[in-house]
């Protein structure tokens, strides 16, 4: 029943507006059960209930336990909340018209330990989450089980997707490196032959300077490890 402090008071009457099929047929039963007469039409798209705010008694609502809590906030974020497929972004909100209800749904999340920004807008007022975890931790608060599941294997795939993209890219950037390198070296091979001042060079020099002609793709590293005598580290003045 906490669902009824997110309603929308225009003076002697409540109103609940919602396209969700489902949020309405909870709504109606809520009313039955409590005995309030309400009338349900549409506004384009959307359905509204409507009752007089005299039949509906606002102390039969307590925010005393973490089940009521719990399903202020499920009642928000099922009117009038919405989330992103994770697969492009990390994205929650609940747009509310009354700023005082955006207020209290914040300090219930805040003192859940569930991290949310607010944000006004033209008309109305929002909180919203733009990180995973905390999104997952804001539907296993309002009991969305499945559905945290189903988030979070999407959001685990994701991350690894790009874990394993940060990854390459590093690994393609230090390719690059390499390669760039040995272009450069090679053509230095190559100048100091052409000039028959290659076999004026050390012995280990030669050695690395062939074995680089052999190997462009290599790293100084793995070139030193192939040299008649392994050297770990090998180092280079330009």
């Amino acid at each position: 029943m906490v669902i009824y402090l997110l309603l929308i008071r225009h003076g002697k009457k409540i109103k609940f507006l919602t396209e969700n099929e489902y949020n309405i047929n909870r709504l109606n039963k809520l009313l039955n059960k409590l005995k309030i007469d309400y009338i349900i039409q549409m506004k384009g798209k959307n359905y509204l209930i409507e009752f007089d705010k005299k039949d509906f008694n606002l102390e039969q609502i307590k925010l005393s336990t973490e089940d009521t809590k719990k399903a202020l906030v499920r009642g928000a974020f099922l009117g009038s909340g919405s989330i992103t497929e994770p697969n492009s972004r990390y994205h929650l909100e609940i747009r509310l018209k009354v700023e005082e209800g955006r207020n209290i749904i914040i300090k219930i999340l805040e003192d859940y330990g569930i991290s949310v920004k607010k944000m006004d807008r033209k008309y109305s007022y929002s909180i919203y989450i733009k990180d995973g975890e905390e999104i997952s931790k804001f539907l296993a608060f309002i009991g969305a089980n499945s559905s945290v599941l189903r988030y979070e294997d999407i959001r685990v795939i994701k991350e690894t997707k790009n874990d394993v993209n940060r990854k390459v890219n590093c690994e393609t950037a230090n390719l690059n490196k390499t390669v760039n390198a040995a272009v450069v070296q090679i053509q230095a091979i190559e100048k100091l032959k052409k000039q028959k001042r290659f076999n004026k060079l050390p012995y280990n020099l030669q050695e690395v300077a062939n074995l680089r002609l052999e190997n462009p793709d290599l790293t100084l590293v793995e070139l030193g490890k192939m040299l008649s005598t392994p050297i770990r580290k090998i180092w280079s003045k330009s």
